[in-house]
């Protein structure tokens, strides 16, 4: 059985730690090309102008268009060409970190997310869209960043919202690893750049992967509601460093080595409802994976603790948390069959999975979420 593993080469986290930024430019060359937004650049500007000087670097600024095109990154490319940049960073939030992964193509690459949203500042994948916004493709690199900086004094200031949606996204993390394990279906740390000729195309996950998600889903109960306070606050403790790691590091390994199953295809099944457009991905994976459980007819105390520790930190428990008030039967299964095409990771269940499975398993979860808002669960 062939078994595949990946993770960047080197992550930092630590308070201030964008100070030292300048130090790992200097492993590659004298200047960068920073992707960020303007609004991003601004709020750590004092930081970025004092690494600068210590090290003696220089900072391209791309002035980042919002968008991770592909007319974007090409517009990057060419500006870090013209100004002979060692190495490319990523500054801020999902799109501007998936623009430098695409500027980079896999080499000298420095990502430093500003929010703890999601667990995608660890992979080597990204998602193109259109300049409009609209979805365009996904694209994947021969190697995940070279660095992953975290300054867990700037994920402290961001709001609240931003960490506790990161907490949804790594809710799901051990329980589609564990899918993909049982049914022993290929993860996502395969070959990154289309299949040689001659190569195997099968990757299963490892006993390391699969033992980071169990420890992602382990701190989100242990320290999930007191890093919330302490975002609240905007202050940085042992329990907020705890919850960034695991968002950002447990559950970047964690998804990208052990795989994705049910809970992440619904997700993109429940983008099609216009009302679920307002809530952050994070938000619609913590339903989707209540909905998962239900699915594969989780232990009803395994359910109990999942709802217990959304509702602990405001996660979605149902579908009106994620804009959703009424849905017909019709919507319902346009939800399932979206989540159900060929290619989606819900194939990587350990058991055949239908659409009328699907909307049946949303439905109860839905039920659930609002018994248990009673106090009927």
């Amino acid at each position: 059985m062939r078994k595949v593993f990946i993770s960047p080469t080197k992550y930092i986290q630590g308070e201030d730690e964008l100070l030292n930024l300048g130090y790992f430019v200097k492993t590659f060359g004298d200047s960068a090309l920073l992707i960020a937004h303007p609004d991003d650049v601004q709020r750590v500007k004092a930081k970025l102008d004092a690494t600068s000087s210590k090290f003696g670097i220089t900072l391209i600024t791309g002035n980042f268009q919002g968008e991770c095109s592909r007319q974007e990154v090409a517009r990057l490319q060419a500006l870090a060409r013209e100004h002979a940049c060692a190495c490319t960073i990523g500054l801020g939030g999902g799109k501007a970190i998936d623009t430098a992964k695409c500027v980079a193509e896999g080499d000298a690459l420095i990502i430093v997310p500003t929010i703890a949203a999601t667990d995608a500042p660890t992979s080597h994948s990204a998602v193109l869209y259109t300049p409009e916004g609209a979805f365009d493709d996904y694209a994947y690199f021969k190697q995940s960043p070279s660095v992953v900086m975290i300054d867990t004094t700037i994920i402290a200031e961001a709001p609240t919202r931003f960490l506790v949606s990161g907490m949804g996204d790594a809710l799901s993390t051990y329980f589609e690893a564990r899918a993909t394990a049982r049914s022993f279906s290929n993860v996502n740390a395969g070959l990154p750049c289309g299949v040689r000729e001659g190569v195997s195309q099968e990757a299963k996950g490892t006993k390391a992967a699969l033992a980071l998600a169990r420890v992602c889903y382990e701190t989100l109960l242990e320290d999930g509601v007191k890093a919330k306070l302490a975002c609240d606050q905007n202050v940085v403790t042992p329990a907020l460093e705890n919850i960034i790691e695991t968002n950002i590091l447990l559950s970047g390994l964690g998804f990208e080595s052990s795989g994705l199953a049910a809970a992440h295809a619904i997700h993109n099944g429940l983008t099609v409802l216009e009302g679920s457009h307002h809530y952050y991905h994070g938000e619609k994976v913590a339903f989707s994976t209540l909905a998962q459980l239900v699915l594969e007819n989780a232990d009803s105390r395994e359910i109990q603790e999942v709802l217990a520790f959304c509702a602990s930190v405001g996660l979605p428990v149902c579908l009106a948390d994620i804009g959703v008030h009424s849905i017909t039967r019709e919507e319902l299964l346009e939800v399932a069959r979206k989540a159900c095409i060929p290619e989606e990771s819900i194939h990587s269940m350990p058991f055949p999975v239908t659409p009328e499975a699907v909307a049946a398993a949303i439905t109860v979860a839905d039920q659930l979420g609002h018994a248990f808002k009673k106090g009927k669960v």
